[in-house]
């Protein structure tokens, strides 16, 4: 037998019982923070909606969604803050 395939096989059942032996928290730890971007990209999107009215407008993106979502709403208005007074001037 090759011995790559003899240390893939041991890496992947350590691997396993790594995983197994977590009782679930990887898959939680990653389903909470896939929750909050998604909640920080709603939060961006009804921005751009209500705030379209009044000239606010910030892109979505991986950085502005990873701020609005683990920082909530004062994240979402230092956004505001910040494309407003800092990036329009």
């Amino acid at each position: 037998m090759n011995p790559t395939v003899v240390i893939a096989g041991i890496i992947g059942l350590i691997l396993i019982l790594l995983l197994a032996g977590s009782k679930g928290k990887p898959l939680k730890l990653v389903g909470q923070i896939s929750i909050r971007l998604i909640i920080g990209a709603i939060f961006l999107f009804f921005l751009n909606q209500l705030g379209g009215q009044f000239g606010i407008h910030v892109p979505i993106n991986g950085v502005t969604t990873c701020i609005s979502g683990f920082l909530g709403i004062p994240g979402v208005i230092g956004l505001t803050i910040i494309q407003t007074w800092i990036l329009n001037n």
